[in-house]
C-alpha cells in the first residue's frame, strides 16, 4: 500500500531579487559601518544606520550605548550624559541615527564617541516612497 500524505503540493517561487547594497539611499559624508577599521584612532567620522539597540545601564553613570547597522555592518555608539541631554530626543525616539563623532579603540573594540546626533528616520519613510509599497495606514505611497 502506498504512503499518502495529506500535503498539499508547495509552488515554489523565487525570492524578489534584494536590491545591491549600492542601491540604498545612504547620507552624505557617511563612511560604510564595514570600514571603520580604516580611519585611525581619534578620527572625526559619520556613521548612520538603523538603530538596533539602546542600552542605558544603571552603572553606566547615564552613558547611553547604541548599536547602529547599516548594510555592511554594525557600529557601537557611546552617548555621553551630557550629550544625551543636548540630542535626547533623537537619541530616544529615532529609528535612523547619522551620528557624527570620533574613533575610538580599545582591546579590539572600536567605537564611536558620538559628537552630534541627527534623526535621519524620515529617510526609511522616502526609501518606503520609492518602492512602492504601503504607508503604516496600509495605503499606497502612490496614492
Amino acid at each position: 500500500m502506498p504512503h499518502l500524505t495529506n500535503s498539499a503540493p508547495v509552488l515554489m517561487s523565487e525570492p524578489p531579487p534584494t536590491p545591491h547594497p549600492d542601491a540604498w539611499i545612504r547620507p552624505p559624508g557617511v563612511i560604510p559601518n564595514a570600514r571603520l577599521a580604516e580611519p585611525p584612532n581619534g578620527a572625526r567620522v559619520v556613521v548612520a544606520g538603523l538603530v538596533l539597540i539602546r542600552q542605558r545601564p544603571g552603572t553606566a553613570k547615564g552613558v547611553i550605548f547604541v548599536t547602529l547597522e547599516d548594510e555592511t555592518g554594525i557600529c557601537n555608539v557611546i552617548v555621553w550624559r551630557k550629550l544625551y541631554e543636548q540630542f535626547r530626543r533623537a537619541v530616544i525616539s529615532g529609528r535612523c541615527l547619522r551620528v557624527t563623532g570620533r574613533v575610538q579603540r580599545d582591546s579590539g573594540v572600536t567605537h564611536v564617541i558620538a559628537e552630534h546626533v541627527e534623526d535621519i528616520s524620515w529617510m526609511l519613510d522616502e526609501l518606503v516612497r520609492s518602492d512602492g509599497a504601503t504607508t503604516a495606514d496600509g495605503h499606497s505611497s502612490k496614492d
